[in-house]
């Protein structure tokens, strides 16, 4: 078993193999062994995805349905049935989110090209045939393709996409450097140690194979279901036991009973859902965020937890300039003989951030009086550079404090202490030397990663929106705390090993500091299990498993395309402020779905109720099964169109409560059963046929369910706002069909005009009258 602290004789011995790396033959067998230096990818077909929208259990409910009508010779209402069931599965499957394709591309992230010594010659291969125990070439610019041991020389190495530590760093022979990390500075060969899925880089892509976000709204949806379908089905029970004792054919009970049940189950919830949620990611894609995964959209909205790395998100990840300590001369001219010191061609983000704050100084630099330069080097830890200086030659030295004053021999008196203190904010320190016969140290330079200038306001405006930020990173603590307090998030610093197995410790906790991959995804699932909806950002490979693991994952603009894929929602803009935006979306569709999910649950309750009494009372059906199919058209795809709402947003997180929507929904159902009864005595006293009769009470079921959108659409009165043109166009045009319907007979019996008026304003204003009921009520159950 290969450890991370094996010496490299121990490492040779074990993995069988020389400097003189492999044969062609030995790494063949070892290929068969170890397999390709990739990532195994699970895919699934898009039949089977399709498919899986019929085998959920509101698909089940009207499957059953659709054989027994069909087998009791009911063909019209199985084909209806048929039709609203296939229509749900086919807005499902288009509308959901195809974008899950994350490990793909951390496959395509290995499939390069690398240096590799086999039958004693070197020979460039791809990098998915690599072995453990072959030995390779690294150099400036190469993406390392495996975890390997490094045999001779050192690297100065990028692992920011890995680890999430912002700065290079260096290594040496004997160190491990990680698959996926760049090489920034010098050459070496390395032994190849593991390969694929058992890299540091391949373990996390296992962490983003198995994070899966677990979904709110197939739960809420489910619960709302099993209540509905227990009452209903204790009030089926006694319909078909009354008319066994009534002597009803059983022929006509059952698909009655049946189209009951139907009418109890949200056929169309799925599908409102899923359109109020793709309407929103179209809204959000304008404002310059990409939703890649639309349940996201309805857990920003119950969003109480945002997780943020550090690194590149909260931050610039961009070296910057702390106030300089200057010993010898002033600031401007310790900034302009460290530049002599740099070069941009170099893409050193320490010679940047000197550039940088020397043209923030309007240092003015003249490289024609630079006769030498000699770029960092990470065996002599510094740069140097000569320059022409008033007829004198002058040397500059830039690099590590101790390498600098080793160089010089005599330190300011502050010196150390200096860089003590700076070592204990959490700075990365640069020290300057120059002279022309001796050196003489010029000062310190400071460097760190500044917050971007948008991050306090980000966390302002997350706390005013109650949500907890959190900031979660690689470096050290010292560097955590110090960004911390510059973007005012609370400095409540824990450590990732320390919520492990404890989840309630992760609520407690602001900031976490030198965490890894693994942390990071065990910290947003830590935070889940103590009751929270997380919201996690990041822009690196290391950051994809919390990513996909956290119910709102949002990679930045900046963000890697592992990241990116990983993630619920990407932004297009820099900066994270578009997610304040995405959490007021979440929560307006929230209330939209909210919205439609009381309507719906309402009138369910009033009609099974009801017309379950009424068979009891008159001793027949109020109306027709094939009515209530054609109720389902009416009124739930209809109200759809509450997805397309003028709402507004909650400034707390939104949490779905079922025991309030069914308690509440109940009271108002009621008040509406008891509007029905009068519109059966107004039907029985006027003297209609019972034909008429189902026709009239179609009508009240129709119109009441308009009506009731606008009632419960607001949690104030319901003329507190105007709701949305679609909204209100598609309530207008359903009135006007089912009375044009309901005047001419089309596929009802026909009545009297005035009965249709009687049906239009009695029910409006029995609305007005449950309004104030409504606001009673609404305000009890904190809805």
């Amino acid at each position: 078993m290969i450890k991370s602290s094996d010496s490299l004789e121990d490492l040779f011995k074990k993995l069988n193999t020389s400097k003189a790396g492999l044969s062609g033959n030995e790494a063949s067998s070892r290929l068969h062994t170890y397999g390709y230096n990739e990532v195994s990818e699970k895919k699934e077909s898009s039949i089977l995805k399709f498919l899986k929208k019929f085998w959920t259990p509101i698909s089940w409910m009207l499957e059953l349905t659709i054989i027994i009508t069909f087998i009791l010779g009911k063909y019209d209402d199985s084909l209806i049935i048929l039709f609203l069931l296939i229509f749900n599965g086919v807005i499902s499957f288009t509308q959901e989110s195809k974008a899950d394709n994350a490990v793909e591309l951390l496959k395509k992230k290995l499939s390069a090209q690398a240096r590799v010594l086999r039958d004693g010659k070197w020979n460039v291969i791809e990098t998915k045939f690599l072995v453990p125990g072959d030995i390779v070439h690294l150099r400036l610019g190469d993406v390392v393709p495996a975890d390997i041991k490094i045999i001779d020389d050192e690297l100065e190495i990028d692992q920011s996409a890995l680890t999430g530590e912002s700065l290079s760093v260096t290594r040496k022979k004997g160190d491990t450097i990680y698959s996926s990390s760049v090489v920034k500075r010098g050459e070496c060969n390395g032994l190849v140690t593991e390969t694929g899925s058992k890299t540091y880089f391949g373990k996390t892509t296992e962490l983003v194979e198995i994070a899966k976000t677990k979904s709110h709204i197939e739960e809420l949806i489910m619960k709302i279901i099993k209540d509905l379908i227990a009452i209903d089905t204790i009030l089926v029970i006694a319909l078909i036991l009354f008319s066994i004792y009534r002597g009803v054919d059983i022929t006509e009970v059952i698909p009655f009973a049946l189209v009951i049940l139907i009418a109890s189950i949200p056929v169309a919830l799925p599908a409102t859902f899923t359109i109020a949620m793709s309407l929103g990611a179209l809204h959000m894609s304008k404002r310059g965020e990409i939703v890649t995964r639309l349940s996201a959209i309805e857990d920003a909205a119950s969003m109480d937890t945002l997780c943020m790395d550090k690194t590149g998100t909260i931050t610039e990840n961009k070296l910057t300039i702390k106030t300089p300590k200057v010993y010898t001369g002033d600031e401007l001219s310790l900034i302009k003989y460290a530049s002599y010191a740099s070069q941009r061609k170099s893409e050193d983000p320490i010679d940047d951030a000197i550039l940088d704050y020397a043209d923030l100084k309007s240092v003015k630099i003249d490289y024609a009086n630079r006769s030498k330069f000699t770029p960092f080097d990470p065996s002599i830890k510094r740069t140097e550079a000569i320059i022409n200086e008033a007829g004198k030659s002058v040397k500059i030295v830039k690099g590590a404090p101790q390498v600098i004053s080793e160089l010089t021999g005599n330190v300011p008196e502050t010196y150390e202490n200096d860089i003590k203190y700076f070592s204990s904010q959490g700075f990365r320190i640069i020290s300057v030397a120059a002279g022309t016969d001796k050196l003489e140290i010029l000062g310190v330079i400071p460097l760190y990663d500044p917050p971007r200038k948008d991050s306090r306001d980000l966390i302002t405006e997350l706390k005013q929106l109650s949500v907890s930020p959190v900031m979660i990173t690689g470096d050290n603590s010292l560097i955590a705390e110090e960004v911390a307090g510059e973007i005012g998030l609370d400095k409540k610093l824990c450590n990732a090993e320390n919520i492990k197995g404890n989840y309630a410790g992760a609520s407690d906790c602001s900031v976490f500091a030198e965490v890894f991959p693994e942390d990071k995804y065990y910290i947003v699932k830590a935070l889940q299990k103590s009751g929270h909806i997380v919201g996690m950002t990041g822009d690196g490979v290391n950051d994809s498993p919390a990513l996909k693991q956290a119910e709102f994952g949002v990679a930045v603009a900046s963000a890697t395309d592992v990241a990116k894929a990983s993630a619920s929602v990407v932004l297009t803009h820099s900066g994270l402020t578009d997610i304040v935006d995405g959490i007021k979306s979440g929560r307006r569709i929230y209330q939209r779905m909210l919205t439609y999910t009381l309507n719906k649950i309402i009138k369910v309750i009033q009609i099974v109720f009801f017309l379950t009494l009424s068979f009891f009372v008159v001793g027949f059906f109020v109306t027709t099964a094939f009515d209530v199919i054609l109720l389902i058209f009416a009124n739930d795809f209809v109200t759809m169109a509450i997805a397309t709402d003028n709402v507004g947003y909650s400034i707390k997180p939104e949490r779905w409560n079922v025991n309030s929507l069914i308690s509440s929904s109940v009271i108002l159902a009621a008040f509406l059963v008891v509007e029905s009864f009068i519109f059966l005595y107004i039907g029985l006293y006027a003297g209609l046929r019972i034909s008429q009769i189902h026709t009239f009470i179609f009508d009240m079921l129709v119109f009441s369910g308009q009506f009731t959108v606008y009632m419960v659409r607001e949690r104030k009165r319901f003329s507190n706002s105007m709701p949305s043109k679609i909204l209100l166009l598609s309530s207008i045009v359903d009135i006007i069909i089912i009375s044009f319907i309901s005047y001419y007979g089309i596929l009802v019996t026909a009545i009297p005009l005035k009965f249709i008026l009687i049906s239009i304003g009695l029910t409006f204003i029995w609305m007005v009258f449950m309004d104030t009921i409504k606001n009673v009520v609404f305000r009890h159950y904190k809805l």
